[in-house]
């Protein structure tokens, strides 16, 4: 009976709390304390200064969707002098590390081993397709459909050095009227790197801001201390604001650390302003922590919450987000599900800021979209902590 008069008590208590008149001074103290408690965790510290560098690093230098030096055979069956110009021609482009033979049946081992990813075959009546402009079939393309990015690679800069090899032989022949350039804005040098290492910082910011939040809160649910706090006269919404404030504060600080390494030691430029870059992030830290502390409500146990905040925070950042893979390919299904991701719209601000600059026009509506997230999930998790004192 005493136990239940005590829940009945503290649960009377909170609502209590839940009504009371919002004091700064008590959310002071909260944030004080918890950050107190911050720097005292090394787990906290260690996920928030060491795991990003960790994590740029990898994507920096260990992820990379350029295809360059992609191993190939070139099996020169003709003895011409085109044929050898053009043999020549895939030993100079650096996308392809060529390898030569003189019969198929030297590379066609390789190629089954792994040891190649594809091979060209320059036939032996070269030189007569070429004189009847058989340009469809002047060489033989065969890659390795195991894996399907790196066959497309192959077949397209394969074909590109063919194409570019006989469109020198036509110029030399009649100089074209007009010569075409090909020009990329925003990443003119196509490097990955430069469009992964600003998703990467999203990725970054929901380890910190969902991950984190939800282990530590939970961690008190598990060791009682929670409820202790909750039965202060403190409200519902100053413990969640003291609770939530210092792992703002350690987001915050990431992203200088994250912005710093990509654009000194990455090579990254940041063409948008500092202050752009962390307005966007401190609207993205609005959802990462809000989705914590709903989920540390929900579980209350930290192997619960890792499982949940792995399954609907960071795996939805990494995979539905447009860091690695572009939204535009996706099923429409999944289209319309990476909305309800707030990191979709980080990355794309985040791209923005970093390659392009101050976009308004495109930061805003993600601004919004962030920010309603935030305060649906702030809502959600209110209601759960003031349910868990019932």
């Amino acid at each position: 009976m005493s136990s239940i008069a005590a829940n009945r008590q503290l649960g009377a208590s909170g609502q209590d709390a839940g009504l009371r008149r919002f004091d700064r001074r008590r959310l002071l103290a909260l944030v004080t304390k918890e950050s107190y408690q911050a720097l005292r965790d090394p787990s906290t510290l260690l996920i928030a200064f060491v795991l990003p560098v960790v994590l740029l690093l990898l994507f920096a230098y260990a992820v990379s969707l350029d295809a360059k030096d992609v191993r190939i055979g070139v099996v020169l069956e003709s003895p011409g002098v085109a044929a050898q110009e053009l043999a020549a021609a895939f030993a100079g482009t650096r996308f392809l590390d060529a390898h030569f033979a003189h019969d198929r049946r030297e590379v066609a081992d390789k190629l089954i081993s792994g040891e190649l990813r594809g091979y060209v075959v320059i036939p032996q009546d070269f030189e007569q397709r070429l004189a009847r402009r058989d340009n469809e079939s002047l060489v033989q393309i065969i890659t390795d459909g195991s894996y399907p990015n790196t066959a497309n690679y192959v077949e397209n800069y394969a074909r590109g050095v063919v194409q570019t090899w006989g469109a020198g032989l036509d110029a030399a022949a009649s100089p074209p009227a007009i010569l075409l350039e090909p020009r990329y804005w925003f990443n003119p040098e196509l490097e990955s790197r430069r469009a992964l290492i600003p998703g990467a910082i999203a990725i970054v910011m929901t380890i910190i801001g969902t991950m984190l939040t939800a282990l530590v809160v939970a961690r008190e649910w598990e060791r009682g201390t929670m409820e202790a706090v909750l039965s202060t006269p403190a409200s519902v919404v100053e413990i969640l604001i003291g609770k939530l404030l210092p792992y703002f504060g350690l987001g915050m600080l990431s992203t200088l650390g994250a912005a710093a390494l990509a654009v000194g030691v990455f090579d990254v430029p940041l063409r948008g302003s500092l202050a752009a870059l962390l307005l966007l992030s401190a609207a993205f830290m609005v959802p990462a922590l809000g989705q914590g502390l709903l989920i540390s409500s929900l579980a209350r146990n930290q192997f619960l919450a890792a499982q949940i905040a792995l399954f609907t925070g960071f795996l939805p950042a990494f995979m539905l987000s447009g860091f690695l893979y572009e939204i535009e390919a996706m099923p429409a299904v999944i289209q319309v599900a990476t909305w309800l991701i707030p990191a979709r719209y980080f990355v794309e601000t985040l791209k923005t800021v970093f390659l392009v600059g101050d976009i308004w026009a495109v930061f805003v509506p993600d601004l919004a979209a962030m920010t309603a997230t935030g305060v649906l999930f702030f809502l959600a998790a209110k209601r759960a902590t003031r349910k868990n004192l019932e």
